[in-house]
């Protein structure tokens, strides 16, 4: 069953911090912001959801840099329990997907826990003021490839936010798998 995350809190201040990325290095992640904003995704590599969204995912990814929008990716799920989401096989995830951005891991889920994040995959669009103006969905598709000619939820809502500072009123919520938080000790 998917987890669908809660709707848009517009000018929740985003929560800056480093994570180390695929590429060795470590990344600031407001580093990436774009002079319009930035989205901060949450996805991870074995989420059926984020499996079949990736291509569009990037292809929006890479859109978006010609709007001023930043972008980075983050992979906040517990890694022992999920093998597959290991930081190497997050390696050969962006690599394999011809990733253009940032794919950052959250071991601590302290990012996570900061942003709310649900599911995978899961959209935090900003503004230049780093403030939240988008939480929706990609697309229509959620788990299929979609239809050519499908609305690119997320692109248009940050076009906008790239051109007004301001995400659109009426967003329709990410859907995926629940995020895989380590137990409380």
């Amino acid at each position: 069953m998917g987890a669908i995350p809660p709707v848009c809190d517009f000018g929740w201040q985003a929560i800056d911090a480093v994570l180390p990325g695929v590429d060795g290095k470590s990344h600031p992640i407001f580093s990436h912001a774009g002079p319009n904003g930035m989205v901060v995704a949450f996805i991870c590599n074995h989420c059926p959801y984020v499996k079949a969204a990736i291509s569009r995912i990037v292809r929006d990814a890479n859109d978006l840099k010609a709007e001023g929008i930043g972008f980075v990716a983050i992979n906040s799920n517990d890694a022992e329990a999920y093998p597959d989401d290991s930081f190497d096989n997050m390696k050969l995830f962006a690599r394999t997907n011809g990733f253009t951005f940032p794919y950052l891991h959250d071991e601590h889920q302290t990012v996570a826990r900061a942003y709310g994040a649900v599911c995978t995959p899961d959209f935090f669009g900003l503004n230049s003021d780093l403030t939240l103006q988008y939480r929706g969905r990609l697309d229509a598709a959620r788990r299929d490839a979609g239809p050519p000619g499908l609305r690119r939820d997320l692109f248009e809502a940050m076009r906008q936010v790239a051109r007004t500072g301001d995400g659109p009123l009426d967003q329709i919520a990410s859907i995926g798998c629940s995020i895989k938080w380590k137990d409380a000790a």
